[in-house]
């Protein structure tokens, strides 16, 4: 998800789409001590989805203020 697109979602989309990054990455983790990732760079989009998502969520907010 680039940020264009997430410029275009609500406040409560980025945070619904922030949780559901977060849980995803906490269950790519547990994978992770099992040895069952497949794709170890999902770790690295997963982490600056993160980034993005609050980064443009505290942008709007800081702009609505």
């Amino acid at each position: 998800m680039n940020s264009t697109e997430i410029r275009e979602l609500s406040d409560n989309e980025i945070q619904k789409k922030l949780r559901d990054t977060r849980e995803e990455h906490v269950q790519l983790r547990l994978r992770k001590q099992t040895g069952q990732v497949e794709h170890p760079h999902q770790f690295k989009q997963l982490r600056r989805d993160i980034a993005r998502l609050e980064t443009i969520l505290r942008q709007k907010k800081m702009g609505a203020a």
